[in-house]
């Protein structure tokens, strides 16, 4: 069985089974399946997947990346012995884009939606034997208006877009909880007071019940407390700087979070009845603050000069879904080995273990859901749907600092002028505010802005190597704030109409993207070169024009890894370094001014 990790890290219970590896499959493509009853009766499911692995993928077993809309899924499985008296609960990390789940025969549940995980409650559903569980998914191949990212609306791959991502993608388990648990637990970091603030919610007769939290710093006990339940909901804020000093950020980092000090407290929470153990979870949180101030981003108070790649997080056996956990580590080890101290990750929200990885090994992350192409009623209300599920799901990951709820105006195709859809823009970034108040929030990455905390600008414009007037051109947009409010990198503006510059930080958040290619590989960059050599001196060349602006505080890299056709990756698709990376570090660690002038 491929990754067999715990799929869920910020609430690790231990009674629970992985239910990836082989199951049954099919196509459905006339879509036959419910009216001849495959739910009840899978045994028209003839060929074989292993899950989690699109049906697209190698690694899938099947690697057919042709349109099938309509997929099933079926596997049998049974409940360990001990979990008698518990309820089950089956859950999904994520399957593109609408799932019917069926156990023995009987529906349990619906969920739309490609990225976000969801769960049912089976337990009314098992027999006490070998049950069987189906899954009946569709993903409209050609719908432009779900929320579909970089996964192409056309059969085969070409410019900026990739292969498709149907069906399961993230792991399928099974987990065993007491009628009487915790449902939800979210953590508020406070670095001013030193507290974290904790919210929980609590599931079945809790009345009179306690919850003992106790928390850890490097396996010392730093705080403990008990609390006696009378409501569904509770929320108690804890000290853990105790007013000693070292522990805040004032004269280094402290126990604060932060990529070069990635410090993280273990929390364990457990709901009990008397002397038994109702529940218990393990999670972890970090102190982390980000705001932004005269036109700076601060992290834990003070400017913190953001240098992040763009992350697509393909990988080419198994597309959307990491081959493994450690490909997760990997990908971030090269990237900090490269001087980034962070990443965008593009129009996807990416797996959890990704997160808690960036969370272990200090990353920042901006988080960005997956666009549709086009506008219309049903697709906002179908990002918004996301979006919701996904800060939900991710509110406690201290690596995140940004979330990116649109992106070049893809959905929003006339914003520039459009109330409609410049309104949308307006209630995604008030929507995440009003539900996460600690991050921020882009409305529009990279022109035609509406409200926003960053000016997230994009501009590929930087010229090849003998285009000597494109180069000028480039450093003289990036230069000042005058120059790159009022320039148009892609022949569009900065903000919408009826918006303008209020005194945000300036990022270059998409740039670069330099073609090369290596081997046989065939594809396209912005720029092309031929050798690592000169790959170095068009990166140094670009990189020497964004340290030198007066306005820019951090930027974006396009990007990582080549994708499919596109080759502008700094590492090759399979994570091949296509040059001395520690070169790439010390062109990143060139000086430049954290502190910029104060934004107007």
């Amino acid at each position: 069985m491929r990754r067999p990790e715990y799929p869920r890290p910020q609430l690790v219970r231990d009674e629970w089974v992985n239910l990836n590896g082989a199951w049954k499959f099919s196509f459905d493509d006339k879509n036959i399946g419910l009216e001849q009853g495959w739910h009840k009766d899978p045994s028209s499911l003839k060929e074989t997947i292993e899950v989690p692995f699109a049906y697209q993928t190698e690694l899938s077993g099947i690697h057919d990346p042709s349109f099938h809309d309509w997929v099933w899924y079926s596997r049998q499985f049974t409940v360990p012995a001990d979990w008698k008296e518990k309820q089950i609960k089956l859950h999904f990390g994520a399957v593109d884009y609408r799932a019917w789940v069926y156990v023995n025969g009987e529906y349990v549940g619906f969920h739309e939606g490609g990225g976000t995980s969801f769960s049912f409650d089976v337990t009314h559903c098992l027999t006490g034997g070998e049950e069987t569980v189906t899954v009946r998914v569709h993903d409209p191949s050609t719908d432009e208006t779900i929320p579909r990212g970089k996964q192409f609306w056309e059969e085969k791959p070409a410019s900026i877009w990739y292969t498709r991502t149907t069906g399961i993608w993230q792991t399928v388990w099974l987990e065993a909880v007491h009628p009487t648990h915790l449902s939800s637990i979210k953590f508020t970091p406070d670095i001013e007071a030193g507290d974290v603030q904790l919210e929980w919610e609590v599931n079945g007769d809790y009345i009179g019940k306690q919850v003992e939290i106790e928390i850890s710093f490097k396996n010392e006990i730093v705080t403990k407390d008990t609390v006696t339940l009378q409501e569904e909901y509770t929320k108690r804020a804890l000290n853990v700087f105790n007013h000693k000093i070292f522990r805040t950020g004032y004269h280094h980092d402290g126990w604060c979070w932060t990529p070069e000090n990635p410090n993280l407290f273990d929390c364990v929470i457990t709901l009990k009845e008397g002397d038994q153990v109702l529940d218990k979870i393990d999670s972890y949180f970090g102190m982390r603050k980000v705001h932004t101030e005269n036109g700076m981003v601060y992290l834990n108070n003070r400017p913190y000069y953001q240098k992040l790649v763009l992350d697509q997080g393909y990988w080419p056996e198994g597309l959307l879904t990491a081959p493994t956990d450690d490909a997760f580590v990997k990908d971030i080890e090269i990237a900090k080995e490269m001087g980034f101290n962070g990443c965008r990750k593009h129009q996807k929200i990416e797996d959890p273990r990704f997160f808690y990885w960036a969370d272990q090994l200090g990353f920042l992350v901006w988080s960005e859901c997956a666009a549709s192409a086009s506008y219309s009623e049903k697709a906002a209300s179908r990002l918004t749907r996301e979006w919701l599920e996904a800060i939900e799901r991710d509110y406690n990951h201290p690596s995140i600092i940004t979330w990116v709820p649109l992106n070049e105006s893809w959905g929003i195709p006339n914003v520039r002028s459009d109330k409609q859809q410049q309104n949308h823009s307006l209630a995604m970034y008030h929507l995440v505010k009003s539900l996460d108040t600690t991050r921020l929030v882009i409305s529009n990455d990279g022109w035609e802005l509406t409200r926003t905390d960053i000016c997230a600008v994009h501009n590929y414009n930087h010229g090849g190597k003998d285009e000597l007037a494109k180069q000028e051109a480039f450093k003289q947009s990036l230069s000042t704030k005058e120059d790159i409010l009022q320039s148009m990198p892609a022949k569009r503006s900065i903000y919408a109409q009826g918006f303008q510059y209020e005194g945000e930080p300036i990022l270059l958040t998409e740039f670069g993207g330099i073609g090369y290619k290596v081997g046989e590989e065939s594809g396209w960059g912005y720029t092309s070169v031929s050798g690592s050599e000169e790959f170095l001196e068009d990166y140094a060349r670009i990189m020497e024009h964004v340290y030198r602006s007066e306005v820019l505080h951090g930027y974006c890299y396009t990007q990582l890894t080549d994708v499919e056709q596109e080759i502008n990756g700094l590492v090759t698709y399979d994570r091949k370094p296509k040059c001395d990376l520690e070169e790439i570090k010390k062109i990143n660690d060139q000086w430049h001014n954290d502190i910029i002038k104060k934004g107007e």
